[in-house]
């Protein structure tokens, strides 16, 4: 069989001479954007704090109402109210095929330092968007948290009404009340997330690998979320129950979507 001179004919290529990569689809983009657009709530709790249906973050607590859209604190609780701050920031690696894969996790505080907080942990590529993200997490993570006394009543609340004990993972930490003036006992993670939270005084006790960030922050969460959880005798009373703002704003809810288009046109 003869053979040819010259190099071999290149086949023509179904991709039009373009690399056959994965295309980047906007539509499954999880990072946050930095886009100036007005909110369009996309939940009914959402549609009702919008159109001033619900009047505070307390009447959503009161009725175990779960938020899923983060602008819905940032209607309550503005910029100069709602204060953040990056816990810490760390590289996690994950095995594959084709070698280690580097990310980075971000754990983050926020709260309003009168008895609202939040923690999120969130892993990206990128710090910038761990840290978007987990503020995001944790501005949907928020928990009231009860404030109490140490001894008699007197002045405003300054610590824990009751012992209260959070864990996650192998953390475990005890919240204790303590008199007015102790300031708050605690370690540098417990202690930041505390103070997010406006506790003035109060004991801590940990266990476990408190090494682990993310476990001890979310761990003093934990702690913080039980402070509603346990009836005191000024919660005894029995008090009326009212509907809930879904089932008392049925009509507008149906209604929402056609005065919306007519608002556009």
């Amino acid at each position: 069989m003869e053979k040819t001179g010259g190099k071999p004919e290149r086949k023509e290529r179904r991709d039009g001479g373009r690399d056959q990569k994965k295309r980047f689809n906007k539509k499954n983009d999880r990072r946050p954007q930095n886009n100036d657009q007005p909110w369009e709530p996309l939940t009914k709790l959402g549609k009702l704090v919008k159109a001033g249906k619900v009047s505070s973050l307390e009447e959503i607590f009161k009725f175990s109402i779960p938020i899923k859209e983060a602008e819905i604190v940032d209607f309550f609780m503005p910029e100069d109210v709602l204060k953040e701050e990056v816990i810490k920031i760390k590289t996690v690696q994950r095995q594959s095929a084709a070698g280690k894969r580097t990310r980075f996790k971000a754990i983050v505080v926020v709260g309003d330092r009168n008895g609202h907080v939040g923690v999120g942990v969130k892993v990206a590529s990128e710090t910038p968007f761990a840290i978007k993200g987990a503020i995001r997490k944790a501005k949907l993570n928020i928990v009231p948290c009860r404030m109490g006394y140490w001894g008699n009543k007197i002045g405003e609340p300054h610590t824990v009404p009751v012992k209260v004990t959070g864990q996650s993972g192998s953390v475990r930490v005890r919240l204790i009340p303590a008199p007015r003036g102790t300031g708050i006992i605690a370690a540098r993670v417990p202690k930041l997330v505390l103070g997010y939270v406006g506790v003035q005084d109060t004991y801590t006790s940990s266990s476990g690998k408190t090494a682990t960030i993310a476990n001890f922050a979310l761990a003093t969460y934990n702690a913080i979320k039980l402070t509603y959880d346990y009836f005191t005798p000024d919660f005894w009373p029995v008090t009326k129950a009212l509907p809930v703002p879904m089932a008392k704003n049925s009509k507008f809810l149906e209604n929402y979507e056609e005065t919306k288009k007519e608002k556009k046109d």
